[in-house]
Order: structure tokens, then sequence, then C-alpha cells
């Protein structure tokens, strides 16, 4: 497994490899920084659409919301260990799911070490390298030549929906074996509001009263 390792510190920064899939894929990726490794501070959230006005990272598709949807690095209480968070930032349907299962506007996932996430005909692969880093990580957007879904065994999705009014979240359910997650395992929960996570209204915590347009 490759981790980056900081030019600043003796540290390794978590890697966070968004590879992606769509059966078109030149153009609208076109605008991506693919194979570039990216340095980025933790509190910094990851918003992918396509406008550039409202996302720094842009896919050059009008059928994909001016914010689709957004990366937030967080950390578990009593835990120093870099995770992260996928917030959906867009109305359309079909919807954004995770591993097959249906996350609504505004609400948030919480993604697993390997994790499939779908919108329309987009489909990406996050792979999470872990690191030591507290401050900062590295993203790595990739381009796949076939679907990952294929690869998972995940056909038609599976439409579970996660609530559409309040705050929800999928995490990972406990710990099959001491020391570690395990990662074919998900389950809803419900996060709490002061929970520091991205949104649409304010960069720190999550509210589903606000509206902004597609």
């Amino acid at each position: 497994m490759a981790v980056c390792q900081s030019s600043e510190t003796d540290e390794l920064l978590t890697c966070l490899r968004v590879q992606l899939y769509h059966p078109e894929p030149h153009s609208l990726f076109a605008n991506l920084p693919m194979n570039q490794r990216l340095r980025r501070e933790a509190e910094d959230p990851l918003r992918l659409g396509r406008t550039a006005g409202a996302c720094e990272f842009i896919l050059n598709d009008n059928r994909v919301s001016r914010k689709q949807l957004s990366l937030q690095a967080f950390r578990r209480p009593g835990s120093t260990e870099m995770r992260f968070n996928v917030q959906n930032l867009s109305r359309r349907k079909p919807g954004l799911q995770v591993n097959g299962i249906d996350v609504g506007y505004l609400n948030i996932a919480e993604l697993p070490d390997k994790a499939l996430v779908r919108f329309g005909r987009y489909e990406l692969l996050i792979l999470r390298e872990v690191g030591d880093c507290e401050s900062h990580f590295e993203v790595l957007f990739e381009w796949r030549g076939v679907p990952p879904s294929q690869e998972m065994g995940l056909g038609a999705a599976d439409r579970v929906a996660v609530m559409e009014s309040g705050v929800a979240a999928l995490a990972l359910s406990p710990p099959a074996t001491p020391g570690g997650d395990d990662p074919s395992t998900l389950r809803v929960m419900d996060v709490p509001r002061s929970n520091n996570v991205p949104s649409e209204s304010d960069e720190n915590f999550l509210t589903c009263t606000g509206h902004t347009k597609n």
C-alpha cells in the first residue's frame, strides 16, 4: 500500500484515492487533476460538481449538479485516525449511493476504507490509505476503464433509503474481530447535529434546514 509522505515532516499523509468511472470518461474528466497527488488541509471539504464557482473539482457534464458531493475528513471521538465522510449536495435523481445504499440530500455517509459511491452513470471507488498526519491529507484522482461495481460484485443498487429529513449517516457496524472494522458491513445510524461535518450553509455543522440551488 502506497502512503504519501509529507515533505515538511516525517509524518505520513493519509491518501484518499478517488478512482472514477463513466462510460464516456475522456471529456467529462478533462478538468480534473488526474494522477496528481494534491496536499490538502484536513479542515477543507473537497467538493465535486459542474460549476467552478461552487466546487474546486469539476466534472464537465451538464447532467451533474452545480454541487454534487463533498468529501470531508474527520476523526472519531478519542481517535487520531483520519477518516472521511461523503455528503450528498444534489437533489437530482437518481441520487447518491454508498455501497448500494441511498444517501438523501444533505445527508452524510461515513466511508469505509473501500467504498463505491454512485450517482447517475458515475462510479467512484474511494480508497483510504492510512497515514499518521493529523493536519493534512492527500487526494489522488485516477481513471478506471471498467466499472468498479463489477469488481465489488454490486449490480443494481439496493435502494435502501437513508432518512430524507433530520441528519443521518451510514457507518461501519462494530468490528467483527478485535483490532479492525468489518468493511463489508454497513449500518444506518443517526449523527448528532453537533458533529463537525460539512454542509451547504455551514462549513462546520451539517444542517438540513437551508436550501440552495442545484
